[in-house]
């Protein structure tokens, strides 16, 4: 498992060019039914559009898929396609949505518009970079609290809410591979006594 970037949730963004509007729509999609899902939801809203372009990269198997919905071959869905591509995002899907304003673009024209609609639509989405983790958790006496606390956010911690009861226990995320020297820490801190629970590796925003 490695670290990769794609979007957090949903973003769109408008785009004109010569009365013709482009309406790009970027959508989260770690499957191809997620990423099905979001393209039949915009071709719903978008009834009446001309073209529904769409393309999605998805990391199982380096899975790509791309359509041009009327356009002219290759002027549309793999435009969109090369700017997740060049922008090394995946786990996404891209929909730009055309109603034609009655001014014909040109091969060269449509490239363009289709790509800097995905651009915008990009932009405007939250990018975030997935890493693999682990998550630690640490049952620990109330009176080493503070300096288990102060160890966990000097290693890089992430910390996760708090449960207090007969005891303290902490649950943090860390980049895997980076616990180590933390845990080893912990074990002296508490001479053996803490409870220390590590998962497996696993891909969250980091």
């Amino acid at each position: 498992m490695e670290s990769y970037k794609t979007v957090q949730g949903q973003a769109q963004a408008t785009l004109i060019e010569k009365k013709s509007e482009f309406i790009g729509h970027i959508s989260f999609a770690d499957t191809e039914e997620k990423a099905l899902e979001f393209l039949n939801d915009i071709r719903a809203r978008h009834r009446t559009a001309n073209h529904n372009v769409y393309a999605y990269l998805l990391r199982e198997e380096g899975r790509t898929r791309y359509s041009d919905d009327g356009e002219p071959a290759k002027t549309a869905g793999l435009p969109v396609l090369e700017v997740l591509r060049h922008a090394h995002v995946s786990n996404a899907v891209i929909v730009v949505t055309r109603y034609f304003g009655g001014t014909l673009l040109g091969t060269g024209g449509l490239v363009r518009a289709y790509t800097q609609s995905a651009q915008a639509a990009l932009e405007a989405a939250k990018i975030v970079t997935i890493s693999v983790c682990v998550r630690i958790q640490l049952t620990i006496d109330y009176a080493l609290h503070d300096s288990a606390l102060k160890f966990v956010e000097e290693a890089g911690g992430r910390l996760q809410p708090v449960e207090y009861g007969s005891a303290v226990t902490l649950k943090f995320d860390m980049l895997e591979g980076t616990q180590t020297e933390l845990l080893t820490k912990l074990t002296e801190l508490t001479r053996g006594s803490a409870k220390i629970e590590v998962s497996d590796p696993y891909h969250t925003a980091f």
